[in-house]
């Protein structure tokens, strides 16, 4: 149809990183399974049918099911074989299920909760120390190390070893978006993986003859009393609980403070009343323009979309974003609404892969939001919208810097 795009490359194309939701209300309004030939997949646009998705278990997680499996995607098999890991995201029951129900209990939201006072003492901790009068880069200067530390203590990574971790997760991260990888960028994730699992195995063999009170020592103890975590399943889940514990959060707090300063009357409501808005606030901000952008399924056996056939072998992306925007859940998607009831967004994604580390980003969210409204109501960018840069990251998506005014 006229006025749609051809491929994945235009509609995912640079000049709409900034605002990519006119191009997904119209392929939604158009074309709502949208196939793309280059890549053989299918890109799903409403809520209804990314819903419907994630939660069927026949739709699978796990890449090996691909038609024509690229041996150097390092998601499983191939150039992942350096690195050692097959991570949770890529499993389907019933190894999926054995090894979340190994670290669920470290993540459920009573047990965050008690995180809340580190928390909150960080955030002051860090905004204490801007330089008064001065513009405030609240990425490098909140965003980012605010839950870097949560993580690095949860896991009882050494004080001193924690700054080297800044250099790492971002390019490791940058994995997620294999297929649009130069192989520049791809060499640098997948070295950056192997930091990750080399300083991890030394923390490993020091837990195992020193424990403490931390999820490493937790999940070395279960591998050692003889349960099924084997070691590459070790090493995967903490490597995977350490880039996805705090990029999504730094991704929350980025998008979600330029968007109150975008939409300004929200931002003067959170801040008439901020411990009452906030956790409201955050719900909104995850659905309007959330820290993961898409998550992508495989068919394991012939199965239907809305009245359409997939056949097995084939992708299906489930676009989350525009799923959150989906006028057909969400009434007036693209108004910002810190009250919005009813706010059961994808962003964490559905179903078995539910986001492990959600309570986490919330309560991070929740605390920094209401730090930020109580102290700087008249916050404000020090730049112009227009002059803000994405990362290059696609499935993580965020900003490079947000710099603005707090005194």
């Amino acid at each position: 149809m006229a006025g749609l795009p051809a491929t994945h490359m235009e509609l995912f194309a640079p000049s709409g990183r900034r605002d990519p939701h006119p191009a997904y209300h119209r392929v939604r309004a158009e074309r709502p399974i949208w196939f793309d030939p280059a890549n053989g997949e299918h890109l799903l646009t409403r809520y209804a049918d990314c819903e419907a998705v994630l939660r069927d278990q026949r739709w699978s997680s796990n890449p090996e099911h691909l038609n024509a499996f690229p041996a150097t995607d390092p998601r499983a098999g191939g150039v992942g074989d350096m690195t050692g890991l097959r991570t949770l995201l890529f499993l389907d029951p019933p190894d999926h299920t054995r090894l979340r129900r190994l670290v669920s209990k470290a993540f459920t939201p009573r047990t965050i909760e008690r995180l809340r006072p580190r928390v909150e003492a960080l955030t002051v901790e860090l905004l204490d120390a801007r330089v008064p009068g001065e513009p405030f880069d609240v990425m490098p200067g909140l965003a980012q190390p605010l839950p870097l530390l949560i993580i690095c203590e949860l896991m009882g990574v050494p004080v001193a070893d924690r700054d080297q971790f800044h250099a790492w997760s971002p390019d490791a991260s940058r994995l997620l978006d294999f297929g649009d990888l130069d192989e520049e960028m791809l060499t640098r994730g997948l070295m950056a993986m192997l930091q990750f699992v080399n300083y991890f195995n030394d923390l490993f063999d020091e837990r195992r003859r020193q424990p403490g009170d931390d999820l490493i020592s937790a999940l070395v103890q279960i591998e050692e009393e003889g349960d099924v975590l084997t070691e590459e399943e070790l090493r995967s889940i903490v490597v995977l609980l350490f880039v996805a514990g705090h990029e999504t959060t730094t991704n929350l707090i980025g998008n979600g403070l330029v968007a109150l300063m975008e939409q300004r009357s929200q931002w003067e409501r959170l801040c008439a009343d901020p411990s009452g808005l906030a956790a409201g606030a955050v719900e909104e901000l995850l659905r309007f323009d959330g820290p993961v952008h898409l998550t992508g399924r495989f068919a394991t056996c012939e199965l239907e979309v809305a009245g359409q056939i997939i056949e097995p072998g084939r992708q299906v992306v489930t676009l989350l974003a525009a799923a959150n925007r989906d006028p057909a859940r969400f009434a007036d998607p693209d108004r910002l609404d810190i009250t919005r009831a009813d706010n059961h967004h994808l962003t964490f994604s559905h179903g078995i892969h539910y986001c492990l580390g959600a309570a986490l980003a919330r309560l991070e969210g929740q605390v920094v939001f209401t730090e930020l409204a109580r102290r700087f109501p008249t916050m404000d960018l020090a730049c112009a919208g227009e002059d803000l840069e994405r990362r290059e990251h696609f499935v993580l998506r965020g900003w490079k810097s947000v710099p603005v005014t707090l005194d």
